[in-house]
């Protein structure tokens, strides 16, 4: 007696890897692309973190051009979004001081910072007598 094998078992199995190997490589495609949206996000690049203190007051600068100036707790110091050494900071805000336009400066310090970095970029916005500065804070709930 011959035994005649049906084919349905032989294509379940087929049909079962092929679904999982569609599904394995939508996840991957999906992660991939997710993943570079998130690391070259625009927002992300240009957004330098730090842990601003908190206050419970807050005042709006108003009516200036305002440019971010950025010290991180590792005592790194950023003009906007580019990374800056302390002697081509004073020339870059001569530079924009040079332009004419009123601006205004908002300081943002990480609350780690070293007292003595603070101090060092206060000394060079009092030397160039920049005198509309703001110091950027979280303003806490009431």
């Amino acid at each position: 007696m011959i035994r005649i094998r049906s084919g349905r078992e032989y294509l379940a199995s087929l049909e079962s890897v092929a679904m999982t190997d569609i599904v394995l490589n939508m996840f991957i495609f999906f992660f991939i692309s997710f993943s570079l949206l998130y690391t070259f996000s625009p927002e992300r690049i240009t957004k330098v973190e730090v842990n601003l203190p908190t206050s419970k007051s807050e005042v709006a600068m108003q009516g200036e051009e305002k440019t971010i100036l950025t010290l991180t707790k590792e005592g790194k110091v950023f003009l906007g979004a580019d990374p800056i050494d302390m002697k081509a900071l004073k020339g870059r805000l001569k530079a924009r001081l040079a332009e004419g336009r009123s601006f205004g400066l908002v300081l943002r310090v990480d609350r780690l910072a070293r007292f003595n970095a603070v101090v060092s970029v206060l000394d060079v916005i009092n030397d160039l007598g920049i005198a509309r500065v703001s110091v950027a804070a979280v303003k806490t709930a009431k």
